[in-house]
């Protein structure tokens, strides 16, 4: 027997809930940072649409400038959080129970890459992007996987990538 909850998600569309927050975080962002804010973008299991009703929201937010370290980044997006409240306990009502779990990156710091980054090949959601710099990035990226032959695998309910499947001991390779 299913619990009221499942019958509400049942009933109400968990994808529309969880864009209806995502774009208002956007919004937010774009309001709070300015011209400072680059690229937002959204990956994990919500920008390849397969959320369940307590999937956090993964994002990467590109802002220049921005203060050094994470806790510092992290403080200031609380007031971006704080701006958010009344929409997540409003979701709470209808069945999801969200969070934000945000990676704050300056351009330099994408520019200089991370593995972070290779799932975003594939299934980031792009919701503003300045000039196009972030979808650069990942092109180009994605330009250096194919040209080592690199592979995403699923297993055992996780994605693993595999930079050079033809490595062969004392290769040396540059990602």
């Amino acid at each position: 027997m299913r619990s009221i909850k499942e019958e509400q998600l049942s009933i109400r569309n968990i994808s529309e809930l969880f864009e209806g927050i995502v774009q208002a975080l956007c919004q937010k962002s774009l309001e709070f940072y300015g011209e400072r804010l680059i690229s937002f973008v959204v990956f994990g299991s919500v920008g390849r649409q397969a959320m369940k009703p307590d999937s956090d929201i993964d994002l990467l937010l590109v802002v220049a400038p921005l203060p050094k370290g994470r806790i510092r980044r992290v403080c200031e997006f609380e007031a971006i959080e704080r701006s958010m409240a009344d929409q997540l306990k409003e979701a709470q009502k209808n069945g999801i129970s969200t969070r934000f779990s945000p990676i704050f990156k300056t351009p330099d710091e994408v520019r200089l890459g991370s593995p972070l980054f290779l799932d975003m090949t594939e299934d980031a959601r792009i919701l503003l992007d300045r000039e196009g710099f972030f979808r650069r990035e990942m092109d180009q990226l994605r330009k250096r996987l194919k040209r080592l032959g690199a592979k995403r695998i699923w297993k055992d309910s996780a994605w693993l990538w595999d930079l050079k499947p033809d490595y062969k001991y004392g290769d040396e390779f540059e990602f």
